[in-house]
């Protein structure tokens, strides 16, 4: 028969880890996952005003331009002559899906106008421009 060896106490005593390092682990997944959830900075457009604005349905394609020439595909930041390159990857990803150009009321038109242009030659049938409802 074998006798155990009883050992004392101060002996027994030490830190478990694992617990701390699930907490951890946790933590290092939440911040990965809120961290996808951050949206780059676009730009802030103030668009014109029309008595007969009407609200779009979720467009999942949005072009922005500013006053002074920026262009923007969902919020990153574009080239004019790329335009159509980037709604065309975006329309494969959302193939029912409109075009909303934000303009900016002081851009220029023919900037706006070659943005519905691009949207057109990369196939998007429904192309909107996008306005606040004048009071």
């Amino acid at each position: 028969m074998r006798l155990r060896r009883h050992s004392s106490p101060v002996e027994d005593a030490r830190i478990d880890l694992a617990p701390m390092l699930d907490f951890f682990t946790n933590l290092m997944i939440f911040f990965i996952i809120s961290a996808a959830f951050v949206t780059q900075a676009g730009i802030h457009v103030q668009p014109p005003a029309a008595h007969t604005a009407q609200p779009l349905d979720n467009p999942s394609i949005i072009v922005a331009i500013s006053a002074d020439g920026e262009v923007y595909v969902n919020q990153q930041h574009s080239d004019i002559r790329l335009l159509r390159a980037a709604i065309a990857a975006l329309r494969q990803q959302h193939p029912k899906s409109p075009v909303l150009v934000q303009a900016d009321r002081d851009a220029r038109a023919g900037l706006i106008v070659a943005a519905m242009d691009a949207a057109r030659q990369a196939g998007v049938d429904n192309v909107a421009l996008a306005a606040v409802r004048a009071p």
